[in-house]
């Protein structure tokens, strides 16, 4: 028996958090509901997809205004999406829920009345317990920023699973994020405040990608917990769980070499801008090659496509260091790059033709992207 009565507004984003959890393909039938917990003095929602899984607290009180108001505890699994559908719809500013000893569970709000068959709440599984010791934090900007930095560089294909998560490695209390697919490498690091346990582990993209998405910008710290095999963000009533990939990940240093041939200072948006004009045919063509060369203070990019035509663009480069070059390079790869460098003023480094060139804000070591070059030449 549980019965609650809530402020549909609040309760109706809460859920929508929770379901961003929750898969459709779930072979577990008790994992496509929501877990409800009516406790005395707050409402527990817990979505999962036995990946990932959040757990959203609602108190009494947000703000010094009234939200919940708990008239008997008690649990049930209600099923996720028909729910939050019927939640949305209601009339009334307030929503209440009532079960019976069968987990049937009546929900009201204004004149509309809703029976709803819920399941036991024993059914469903517990959520993995991660030792709260060892928190590293960190503000939410800086990991929102972290995440778009690399995540977009993880692998998308299931043969080399390790690839398909970013690798965090914490050593000399420095955070060093890193993500590839093979074809591109992005790395940003981060320096801890506090003194942390060296860790390192590889956490799911998908699980990252969902984790900003919920995750508001504000000025709040995050505090990330590891397990054995799972991770845990905890940001204000939020608590977002991740299993972690097993496996090793690829030692990616290597890849990176000495001393460059040539360097080239660029306008970020301005060289941004005319790759994106480059690969409209480039596109085309349907493999996204983009040609560079290097002479002088120019930067020559070209693109053609057999049936459409050809394109020719000019950048004109701050400052250039070395020869001239010709290399050619996948258009969205280097788009993304440059979008996840957020400084106006971006150093390529190139270290010959066939050889990964790098870009990085300038004068800034935290962000490396790192690009394999298409054999065209």
């Amino acid at each position: 028996m549980m019965e609650f009565s809530i402020k549909r507004d609040y309760f109706i984003n809460q859920l929508n958090d929770t379901l961003k959890a929750i898969s459709p393909r779930t072979t577990l039938p008790v994992l496509t509901g929501i877990k409800i917990d009516a406790k005395q003095s707050e409402v527990i929602l817990t979505g999962s997809d036995s990946e990932i899984s959040i757990e959203i607290t609602i108190p009494k009180q947000v703000d010094g205004e009234d939200i919940v108001t708990i008239s008997e505890e008690g649990s049930v699994v209600l099923p996720g999406r028909f729910f939050v559908d019927i939640i949305k719809k209601l009339p009334g500013r307030d929503v209440k829920l009532a079960t019976n000893e069968q987990f049937q569970t009546l929900i009201t709000s204004g004149h509309s009345e809703f029976n709803l068959s819920g399941l036991d709440p024993d059914q469903y599984p517990l959520l993995p317990e991660v030792s709260r010791d060892d928190a590293i934090q960190i503000p939410v900007k800086v990991l929102k920023n972290v995440i778009a930095q690399t995540n977009f560089a993880v692998s998308t294909s299931e043969t080399r699973p390790v690839l398909t998560g970013v690798n965090w490695l914490i050593q000399d209390n420095e955070l060093i994020c890193t993500a590839t697919d093979s074809h591109r490498l992005a790395v940003r690091k981060l320096a801890l405040e506090d003194e942390s346990d060296d860790k390192n582990v590889i956490i799911p993209g998908k699980a990252l990608a969902e984790l900003n998405k919920i995750v508001s910008d504000s000025d709040e710290t995050i505090d990330i917990f590891f397990a054995s095999n799972q991770v845990l963000f905890r940001v204000g009533h939020i608590n977002f769980i991740s299993r972690l990939l097993e496996g090793h990940y690829p030692d990616t240093s290597r890849l990176f070499p000495e001393n460059y041939e040539i360097k080239l200072g660029l306008n970020n948006g301005e060289f941004y801008h005319a790759i994106d004009r480059a690969s409209l045919l480039a596109r085309e063509g349907g493999n996204n090659v983009i040609k560079l060369s290097t002479g002088n203070q120019i930067v020559e990019l070209s693109s053609t496509s057999p049936e459409i035509g050809t394109v020719k663009e000019e950048v004109e480069a701050n400052e250039v260091e070395g020869g001239n070059l010709k290399i050619s390079f996948n258009s969205k790869y280097m788009m993304d790059a440059l979008k996840a460098i957020d400084n106006d003023d971006v150093d390529v480094e190139f270290f010959g033709t066939m050889k990964p060139f790098i870009l990085k804000p300038k004068d800034d070591d935290t962000v490396t992207q790192l690009i394999l070059p298409i054999r065209t030449y």
